[in-house]
């Protein structure tokens, strides 16, 4: 007589990305040499991530395996992820860990606020997690987390790339209220990807966030970015160029997406460098006030260097 079966299950250590255990492999392709990076190992690099520990805090770059990490934070520069490690979604490119989010850690805005101060931070991008369970998607996180950089660091420009919001009525007022400098949602793909790319999420209702928050704020900067190589077209760029142009947003980021394991969503192709010279080129000509596109951009490279450039652009349009 056969043994029943033993199923152990782990609760120490649970999957990941439990939502993509079924889903096929797909092999993860080898880099090109022009999208390689050096091992963080600087001293500077490990001085920021003792901060971001002290503070008890996540980040983007971490969470989501940015190959940016090693350069970003030898200079100090993080990108403070709040409600918490665990989104409600399960985007098919996204390496951030899904689930069912715990409670909001009511000491985080204060605790991105020190940190942000320490890191002697002129520019700080603030992202979060999806959080669907929440009433107000997390808005009102965000508000606080705005409220408490600016109380110790007034100098700071705050820039925020915040979720989509979906069905959260007056979730982007909340947000805009606090008057970040910067209002950054990423399209992430084109439309006709959606279903299969961020399933969660619908392509018009995020175009519809970034033409509400230039609304809210008509002096205020818009920002969005773009993947590519999940198998889009030339011609479904140029026209999400042109929708979001339609939406006032002021800058475009578009970067190569890297598949972070073989469940994710697989690489269709690598674009080259002078692809993305092209697709700048492009943008740049339907009017975008800054644009950065390479193989390695993400929405927060550079992003403080980026957010002068494109002050100094409306300030040269204004002239």
């Amino acid at each position: 007589m056969s043994q029943p079966m033993t199923v152990v299950i782990d609760r120490l250590n649970p999957p990941r990305h439990p939502e993509k255990a079924h889903r096929p492999d797909s092999i993860v392709q080898r880099k090109p040499d022009w999208i390689r990076v050096k091992a963080p190992v600087s001293r500077e690099y490990a001085a920021t991530r003792e901060i971001v520990r002290e503070h008890k805090l996540h980040t983007v770059c971490e969470e989501a395996a940015c190959p940016n990490i090693g350069e970003c934070w030898t200079h100090r520069h993080a990108t403070m992820m709040i409600l918490g490690d665990t989104c409600t979604r399960a985007c098919a490119f996204c390496n951030v860990k899904t689930g069912l989010p715990g409670a909001l850690d009511a000491d985080e805005p204060a605790n991105v606020a020190r940190a942000v101060a320490k890191l002697g931070l002129k520019h700080v991008v603030i992202t979060s997690v999806d959080r669907d369970d929440l009433p107000d998607g997390g808005a009102e996180h965000f508000a606080k987390t705005i409220r408490a950089i600016r109380a110790i660091s007034s100098g700071t420009s705050i820039e925020v790339l915040t979720p989509d919001f979906l069905r959260k009525d007056s979730a982007l007022d909340i947000v805009m209220n606090a008057r970040p400098d910067v209002f950054n949602h990423n399209l992430e793909t084109v439309p006709r990807l959606y279903l299969s790319v961020r399933p969660g999420a619908r392509y018009f209702a995020s175009l519809q966030l970034l033409a509400r928050a230039k609304e809210f704020v008509p002096d205020g900067f818009t920002k969005s970015g773009l993947m590519v190589g999940l198998g889009e077209s030339r011609e479904e760029i140029m026209q999400v160029m042109d929708d979001l142009r339609a939406a006032n947003v002021d800058f475009l980021t578009i970067g190569q997406y890297l598949q972070p394991t073989k469940k994710h969503a697989a690489l269709a192709r690598f674009w080259t460098p002078e692809e993305f010279k092209g697709l700048e080129q492009v943008a740049r000509a339907k009017g975008f006030l800054m644009v950065s596109a390479s193989p390695l951009t993400r929405s927060s490279y550079h992003a403080d260097s980026d957010f002068a450039q494109m002050k100094a652009a409306r300030q040269s349009k204004r002239v």
